[in-house]
């Protein structure tokens, strides 16, 4: 009995043969077929599935299409992007096509049930079903262990007529077999054809696996035989074999041409006599092989071309390659003027200490390009073991070299600029002290006979061009920086940064970012809110970053101007980079009495800074404020017995000993220390006592004695250049001060005016308009003539 009555959809199958009771994924991708498989799941989703006579074509007429095939049903569907259908069905039945019509390009067929004949007594049938299974698992072993399911599932099936169906549809069998099969309605011959075909399946995977057992034994042959072959060539080695002997040679060739010092000629020889002696799978045939590679690559006589410092070129060059620095380039020009002279470079080992970024590491790659010789570089920073510096012994497993003699292998010549950066940043613990490795390496009078520990010979590094680069001399051992001349590079000010990102940032990055430069500019105010809103340094690399930033922001908009010029204003900056990260102190309008404007030195630059002051009834306290360090706080009460000895002497109505005294520095979030804000101290306190007001276009900076002596104090230039930005018009300096004020950009120092002093007393005149006794004086003339009678 049929399932369904009247004209079923076909789907013709290229490559499967579907049992009934199986079921089976199936992807629907032919126009016909897709048709076929749209109707039926219109309708009850009932297909009939047809196996082509030909995969290898597709079915056009009716006479490509056998008459028996399996009714199916659609147990779900997914339509793929491509158009086309996964299915899963189900056969229910074994069918007989009774008329087949194509209608709109697609089969239809009306069918009729074709059920099983059973002619079989219950002891035949569950012969053939022990059989079957039985010839099954012997058939799935030979498969493998992954087909352990497979098993279970078989052995849980008692009804003869789906042990068949599931046979034939899972064995490995052809199309025609299987065809054949679904053809078969007695069910005693299918399973007797079934045994016929798992027979020869089973055989068949034996010879097979016999056959790759060989070629698996094949393989391994094989291997012994490459070991075998392997030991051979060593034993031929030890032989004399022509590999091994031309080998020796060209060590021996390449020592020869390495002209080495008689001392280094000998341990290279000797290494070479060990080597020949040596069997090759020793553990030390490679270490040996390795010194040997050291010593011949090492340039023990290869120098740069000898060529006459032409201090004009390098002095073009130091320009073209750095703005400002007038001192710093001075300096190593008037260094390279004396290698000139002594047409030696023993002795000249420079130290370039400053912050970040402002140009200590690209200055020795400019020197190295002014004097025509390789540059090599090595970051000393975190280095703890003293063996990074000298080498390991070759003892170790896995030794190399120092950095040293590797740098000197890897330029090639031996007498570099090789730069030793970050030198301050060394470090020492059980390993050993590198820094004290360097004092060799370091010494004039030591280095033309350095000796790495690997190397295991003296190697001259007396001509070599050593170049360190600090950020702070505080944590350099004394002994190695007294080998060093220092060269300090202070920051930039804000017009050399402009200029910086003008002449060399901007066009390095739009090269970087492939923007030309009819494409983008940036204004003069944008770049200077760039460099004073966005970046706090004291070099250039952040705002390096920034304008990377800038030139990503606007290669979009660049894409979509198709070739108008963008400008970078003040209003794109807020977009780029939002809320500005910094703010510089800027001077009040007016100030109160009691505040003072003082200027301080940070890594990244100076600042100004305010000092508040407070008095309140008490008994004669001092309260300080605001993370200030030992000696600001020695500074704050030096100012106050200063005032305490000489402000009762002007004003005899303040009384000391019925007041508390409160002196604050804002931003107490952020320590502070130092000397420098003593007059600022003392003048902000006096100014509360005498109720008077300072100007606020005045600052001032000087450390203060306890005999009322101002002191002079450093960081000058960047204090300066910070009171100009804040819009500071007046400075009170310490006299000795005066010198630093050569280092001032003269565009900053015409638009100020400076006061220098000696002493406390003008310091408040200056600031207060105020008069006090000059101790000094009042004391001598106080002070009775030395007389030597008195004595006696």
């Amino acid at each position: 009995m049929s399932y369904v009555s009247g004209f079923v959809p076909v789907i013709p199958l290229r490559n499967a043969v579907l049992f009934p009771g199986i079921s089976m994924p199936l992807k629907v991708g032919r126009e016909k077929s897709v048709q076929s498989l749209q109707k039926a799941l219109a309708n009850q989703k009932w297909i009939v599935l047809l196996t082509q006579k030909n995969p290898d074509i597709n079915a056009e007429k009716v006479e490509d299409l056998p008459t028996i095939g399996t009714l199916c049903k659609i147990d779900s569907f997914k339509k793929e992007e491509d158009g086309s259908y996964s299915i899963f069905v189900t056969a229910n039945q074994r069918i007989r096509v009774v008329k087949m019509q194509q209608s709109n390009g697609m089969f239809e067929a009306l069918t009729e049930a074709l059920d099983d004949i059973s002619n079989i007594d219950g002891k035949t049938q569950e012969a053939l079903l022990a059989s079957l299974k039985q010839i099954s698992f012997e058939t799935l072993d030979l498969l493998g262990r992954h087909m352990r399911r497979v098993k279970e599932w078989i052995s849980d099936i008692d009804d003869l007529s789906l042990l068949t169906n599931v046979c034939a549809a899972h064995a490995d069998f052809s199309l025609k077999e299987k065809q054949d099969l679904l053809e078969m309605v007695d069910i005693k011959e299918r399973a007797l054809k079934i045994l016929d075909l798992l027979q020869e399946q089973k055989e068949r995977l034996k010879i097979q696996i016999g056959i790759r057992d060989k070629l698996t034994e094949n393989i391994n042959q094989s291997q012994r035989e490459s070991i075998l072959r392997e030991q051979m060539r060593v034993i031929r080695e030890q032989l004399g074999d022509e590999d091994s002997k031309s080998a020796l040679e060209n060590y021996e060739a390449k020592i020869k041409a390495a002209n080495m010092p008689q001392e280094a000629l000998d341990l290279a020889t000797s290494q070479l006599r060990r080597l020949e002696s040596m069997n090759s799978a020793s553990p030390e045939y490679q270490i040996i092989r390795t010194h040997l590679d050291l010593m011949v690559g090492l340039p023990w006589d290869k120098s740069s071309e000898q060529q006459e410092i032409d201090l004009e070129a390098a002095e073009r060059i130091l320009n073209e390659d750095h703005f400002g620095m007038e001192k710093i380039k001075k300096r190593i020009l008037q260094h390279l003027a004396v290698m000139k002279l002594r047409k030696s470079h023993q002795g000249s080992i420079l130290l370039f200490v400053g912050p970040p970024g402002v140009g200590k590491t690209s200055l020795g790659k400019s020197i190295a390009k002014a004097l025509g010789k390789k540059y090599v570089r090595a970051a000393l920073g975190g280095v703890r073991d003293d063996a990074e510096i000298r080498g390991h012994r070759r003892t170790y497993i896995g030794a190399l070299p120092g950095r040293i003699i590797s740098g000197i292998k890897k330029a090639g010549e031996n007498d570099p600029v090789f730069i030793l950066d970050e030198i301050d940043k060394l470090s020492r613990s059980y390993n050993g002290d590198p820094a004290s490795a360097l004092l060799e390496t370091l010494d004039p009078e030591q280095n033309s006979s350095f000796q790495d520990h690997y190397l295991d010979t003296p190697f001259d590094l007396s001509k070599v061009l050593f170049i360190a680069t600090a950020n702070t001399l505080e944590t350099i051992p004394g002994p190695l920086l007294d080998r060093m001349e220092v060269i300090e590079l202070s920051g930039y000010t804000m017009e050399e940064k402009k200029q910086i990102a003008k002449r060399h940032l901007w066009p390095k990055q739009l090269k970087e970012h492939g923007i030309e430069e009819a494409q983008l500019d940036i204004t003069d105010e944008a770049l200077t809110k760039v460099i004073t809103d966005y970046t706090r340094e004291a070099g250039v690399r952040e705002l390096q970053r920034k304008i990377a930033t800038i030139c990503k922001f606007m290669s979009l908009r660049i894409v979509k101007a198709a070739g108008e010029k963008i400008t970078v204003n003040l209003a794109d900056l807020d977009e780029i980079f939002g809320a500005e990260r910094f703010s510089y102190d800027m001077i009040e309008s007016v100030l109160p009495a009691g505040v003072v404007t003082g200027l301080a030195w940070t890594p990244v630059g100076g600042d100004i800074l305010f000092i508040e002051t407070e008095e309140m009834p008490g008994n004669g306290q001092l309260l300080l404020t605001g993370q200030l360090g030992e000696v600001m706080q020695e500074s704050t009460k030096i100012a106050l017995s200063l005032l305490k000895a000489r402000l009762p002497l002007f004003d005899p109505s303040i009384d000391f000993s019925k007041k508390e005294i409160h002196v604050h520095v804002p931003a107490g979030a952020i320590p502070k220390d130092g000397p420098s804000a003593g007059v600022t101290m003392l003048t902000s306190i006096a100014s509360k006592l005498l109720k008077k007001p300072v100007s606020p276009k005045l600052a001032m900076t000087g450390e203060i004695s306890l005999r009322g002596s101002v002191l002079p104090v450093g960081g000058i230039k960047e204090k300066v250049i910070a009171a100009h930005r804040a819009g500071v018009t007046e400075v009170i300096l310490c006299k000795k001060n005066q010198k630093d004020l050569r280092e001032v950009p003269e565009e900053i120092k015409k638009d100020m005016e400076f006061h220098f002093v000696d002493n406390v007393n003008d310091v408040l005149k200056i600031a207060l308009d105020v008069e006090l006794p000059n101790f000094m004086k009042r004391d001598l003339g106080n002070s009775a003539p030395f007389s030597p009678g008195a004595m006696n």
